[in-house]
């Protein structure tokens, strides 16, 4: 459109042909975005300078000196929050931008300095005694306020590790998986209560208002870890009659995340939801048949149930997507 009210510009002689031939220039070489890149290596840095200076102080640890090390881990900690507390933007319950583009990652390096600051005086001098989990409860509390108040979404998923971390348990699905720490019924009720603890601060701050962009992250490791939990507890129980209420419960949390995806429009969750939900039916059928007296060929018509259910499942998740891009409309 532009260009056309520039070339009927110059037809008409309002522009002379030297200023037409800079404009055309102009057009030709439009400016770019570097956004993304620009935050990935300030990301990188701040990562590869912590590393650098762990790297540096084993190293030279006995020449150095703990009080040393302790001193500049501080100064390091307490220059970066001077500095945000110095430059930040008003508190908000909504969401408030960077007041520039340095901060949110001079922010992390000090949360980081923090967390490292505070295992290490742990670690050497033994501050909290025994009572180990004060040198995990007292940083996530320090973390999720930085969060919330400097509004801070990596820092948020600091606090969060660490509050997993303060329950004994690990955030991250593919850690439970793959260490098989399911193994007793204790941790899988730790577990649970987890990721209850993590969907209720979803659901808060968008009933609240408060905060509502951090329901993505909140919701994000909850739905994860609940599912793997309750699923994990079916197979925990699977020879009882209680297997059927965790079961039971999967369904519920199934429903209630594919309703709460529809509302948000957010395909990720209810996308989460179907699988979620189809693996828990899929587990029920085994179950059921496993405590019938099945003939010799139950196990062939399962396998072809199997092979419906999934092309069933993927002409589901075709229209759910259908559906909620329709939705965005309205």
């Amino acid at each position: 459109m532009e260009n056309n009210i520039y070339n009927k510009l110059h037809a008409d002689g309002f522009i002379s042909d030297e200023s037409f031939e800079k404009i055309k220039e102009k057009h030709a070489t439009r400016l770019f975005s570097v956004h993304w890149e620009l935050k990935i290596l300030l990301y990188l840095g701040v990562m590869l300078l912590s590393g650098g200076l762990g790297t540096l102080v084993y190293k030279n640890i006995d020449t150095i000196g703990h009080q040393v090390i302790l001193a500049f881990i501080a100064l390091i900690c307490i220059g970066c929050f001077a500095y945000c507390f110095k430059n930040k933007l008003p508190f908000s319950p909504g969401k408030v931008k960077a007041p520039n583009t340095g901060f949110d990652y001079i922010l992390l390096l000090g949360s980081i300095s923090m967390v490292t600051f505070v295992g290490y005086l742990q670690f050497k001098y033994n501050v909290f005694g025994t009572n180990y989990s004060m040198a995990t409860f007292i940083p996530m509390l320090a973390l999720f306020f930085i969060a919330c108040y400097f509004d801070h979404l990596g820092i948020l998923s600091m606090a969060i590790a660490s509050l997993a971390l303060w329950m004994g348990v690990s955030v991250t699905p593919k850690t439970l998986l793959a260490y098989g720490t399911f193994n007793n019924k204790d941790i899988i009720f730790t577990y649970v209560l987890f990721g209850i603890i993590l969907l209720a601060a979803a659901y808060l701050t968008g009933r609240l208002n408060i905060k509502r962009h951090f329901k993505f992250s909140y919701h994000h490791y909850g739905v994860h870890v609940t599912f793997i939990a309750i699923l994990a507890g079916f197979f925990e129980y699977y020879d009882s009659i209680f297997c059927y209420l965790w079961l039971f419960a999967a369904f519920a949390l199934a429903l209630y995340i594919y309703l709460d995806g529809f509302k948000e429009h957010s395909f990720y969750f209810a996308l989460l939801s179907i699988l979620y939900g189809y693996f828990a039916t899929c587990c029920l059928l085994v179950k059921l048949i496993a405590t019938s007296r099945a003939s010799e060929g139950t196990f062939e018509l399962l396998l072809l149930l199997f092979i419906l259910s999934a092309v069933g499942l993927i002409y589901l998740i075709i229209h759910v997507n259908h559906k909620i891009k329709a939705d965005d409309h309205l």
